[in-house]
C-alpha cells in the first residue's frame, strides 16, 4: 500500500498522531482504540509499517512502534506544492475576520 492510501484511513492517522508524541507498544495502541479489535489494530500497524510510516522493534515480549519521519517525506513533498496558496488565503481570512469583528461590536 502506498503512503497516501495508508494515511487515508482516520484510525491510521490517529495512530500516527499518537506515535508523533512518543513510541508506543502494540498493547498501548490497542488500548487507545477501544472501538476496534487487537487484530484490526495489528492490521493497521502492518499497513503503516509496509508504507514506511512506522518502524517496529521487539523488546522482550513487546512490539514497540515508532514514527518513521522518512516515510512522511512523500506526503510533505506533495503538500509543499500547495503551501504557496496558504499565505493569500490566510491574509484573506484575516481581512474577513477583522471586517466582521467590527460589525459584531455594533
Amino acid at each position: 500500500m502506498d503512503t497516501f492510501s495508508a494515511v487515508a484511513d482516520p484510525r491510521r492517522r490517529a495512530m500516527l498522531d499518537l506515535l508523533a508524541k512518543r513510541e508506543r507498544s502494540a498493547g498501548e495502541l490497542v488500548s487507545a482504540f477501544s472501538g476496534i479489535s487487537q487484530p484490526a489494530v495489528s492490521k493497521h500497524l502492518r499497513i503503516l509499517k509496509d508504507a514506511g510510516l512506522v518502524d517496529m522493534r521487539v523488546h522482550a515480549q513487546q512490539r514497540i512502534y515508532t514514527l518513521q519521519p522518512k516515510g512522511l517525506a512523500e506526503l510533505d513533498a506533495w503538500i509543499a506544492k500547495y503551501k504557496v496558496f496558504w499565505p493569500d488565503r490566510l491574509d484573506s481570512l484575516e481581512r474577513h475576520l477583522d471586517k466582521n469583528k467590527g460589525a459584531k461590536k455594533k
